[in-house]
Formats: C-alpha cells, structure tokens, sequence
C-alpha cells in the first residue's frame, strides 16, 4: 500500500498538543529530509528509557511526500509536486482519470494522508515543516510566510529566513497546507538543510526538526542537547538573518538552461554579471543581490532566485 510506504513513522505524547507534520522527498533526490526523520523517531523512543522525566506533549508524523519518485531516486516522475499543490490538482475525482499521472496520485494521497491524521488525533494546531536540499552548496535557509507567528517558529532555527517567496512561486505546500484548507489552526513552514548529497544536510535536518519541536512547546528545553541548535547557529553565523526575494527567474526544458559553474547559497551578484547560459545566450542578473537555488541539476523549474539582505 502506498499510504504505509508514505508513513516513515509517529510518535505520540501522553499529553495532548500541536500536531507536528514533518515531510521529507517532496523531491525524490531529496532523501536528506526522510534520513532525518527516521533518525528523530528513533530519538524520541529511546529518549524515556535514558531520561525518565522526559515528556512529549503534541504528537509528530513523518511522511515521505512523493513516495514513487523518492523510490526511483529521480527529482519527480511527471512534473514538480511542490508546484501542483492546486485544488484542481486536489480533486479526488480525478484520481482514477486517464489524465492523472503520478505527482497527482501522490499529491491526492498525501493530501489524504494528512487529513486523515488531524481528523484521528483533531488537534487544535498543526505545524508543517516541510524538509529539502538544493542542488547547489552554501547556506541553510528556512521559507515561511510573511506572518509573526511564522517567522516567530522559523526563526528558531537559526538560519536565514527568505520571505516573499510564495509571491514567486505557486503550488507549494505553502500555498496550500493552511489554517483555510485544513480546518484548523496551521503553520507551515520550508526548511532547506544544504546540499543534497551532503551528509551533513541530515544532522542539520535533525537539528531543524528538534529546534521547531522546542519552538512549538513539544519538547522542553531542558530535554534537548544543546549541539543540535550549535549545528544550526555555526552554520548559519556568517548569513543574514533575513532576505526577501526579489527575482526569480523562471525557466522550460526548451529554454536549454545551464547554470554556469561555482555559484552558492547567500553569493554576491552584480548587476549585468552572467550566470548561465541558455537558447538565447548569455542570462544576466538583473540587479545587485544574494544568489539563492542556483540550477545544478537536470530537472527543475527555477534557474536561480535573487534574495536581498532586510537585517
């Protein structure tokens, strides 16, 4: 069955609160996200037997968020799932249509997964932290949406924090996993851990996963070893605190992309400065700012994203 290959696992509390959704390969070169997952699980079950006054109160779930492209190892099958978070896309009746592929199925039955999960434990919050990489090295970075409350939890884990992205984009999961659509009081937010294949893009997730457990009150401080949140405040020293974007730029198979070599997370840009090339030539950066998701990689379809400083 799809839906337990989807489940990585759950772990809940003696004491009811926020219900705390981590998903992991929304990309499936992504596998950073779920190895993070499974390690914090892990972490959660041994953690009473090592410390009896340890308490969770909430419950977490970790999903795999595109489950056939995860398995095959490839970014997605059909098209990007986290740019079809769309209620048409969303339409149970379509799932059995000839025209459904597979990013469709996965979207439906993740979307089911979830709900069937608030509609089991019916909390009065849900978190979402929603795990990736990128292709290229550099910074971490965490995505939320231009609330307080958002940028309250995201900023707990100590890297910088890009706003104005969902103006950019559509179909996320920011767009879609709201207080509006799931009934019930939502915070969703994006974390990206580093590069994907890096090794320590998994123990930066994990610190991402047990830094939001302490900013929503599941986990107390106390409980939590303070090398997680070092991970994250090392990593993130020399970064600025908080960016908005300010272009992005777009791109088709057809456009024949290719990022030109040695560009990172959070690297300086002048305007005019050529960064890749495509069908027409030369692309250049439009303005002066901060490079951020420079293209390494086959499939995609967001060439780079320019960010500026705010503090």
């Amino acid at each position: 069955m799809m839906s337990e290959k989807r489940i990585i696992g759950t772990y809940e509390g003696r004491t009811k609160g926020p219900l705390f959704i981590a998903i992991g390969a929304m990309h499936g070169n992504e596998p950073a996200g779920v190895r993070a997952i499974e390690l914090v699980l892990k972490m959660l079950e041994v953690e009473p037997v090592r410390n009896p006054e340890f308490t969770y109160i909430g419950q977490f779930l970790g999903l795999i968020g595109n489950v056939t492209a995860y398995e095959a190892g490839v970014r997605f099958m059909d098209k990007d799932m986290n740019r079809n978070f769309t209620a048409e896309n969303l339409d149970h009746n379509n799932l059995d249509s000839s025209d459904c592929d597979a990013e469709d199925r996965e979207i439906i039955e993740l979307q089911t997964t979830i709900m069937n999960a608030i509609a089991a434990y019916r909390p009065n919050k849900v978190i979402l932290l929603d795990l990736h990489t990128t292709s290229s090295y550099g910074g971490i970075f965490t995505i939320c949406r231009d609330k307080a409350a958002d940028i309250e939890i995201a900023a707990a884990m100590h890297a910088p924090i890009v706003l104005g992205m969902l103006r950019g984009l559509k179909g996320t999961t920011l767009h879609y996993f709201t207080t509006e659509t799931l009934g019930v009081e939502t915070t969703p937010i994006t974390f990206e851990s580093g590069q994907h294949t890096e090794e320590l893009s998994v123990r930066r997730a994990v610190a991402g996963l047990i830094n939001c457990m302490k900013a929503i009150g599941s986990v107390k401080e106390d409980d939590v070893e303070n090398h997680h949140e070092q991970i994250l405040i090392q990593y993130s020293a020399d970064l600025p605190k908080l960016t908005k974007l300010v272009n992005r730029h777009g791109i088709k198979e057809e456009d024949k992309f290719r990022m030109n070599p040695g560009y990172k997370n959070f690297q300086k840009v002048k305007a005019g400065e050529t960064v890749a090339q495509d069908k027409n030539g030369p692309v250049k950066i439009p303005q002066d700012g901060l490079i951020l998701m420079p293209l390494y990689q086959d499939k995609g379809e967001d060439g780079y994203f320019l960010i500026e400083e705010v503090i």
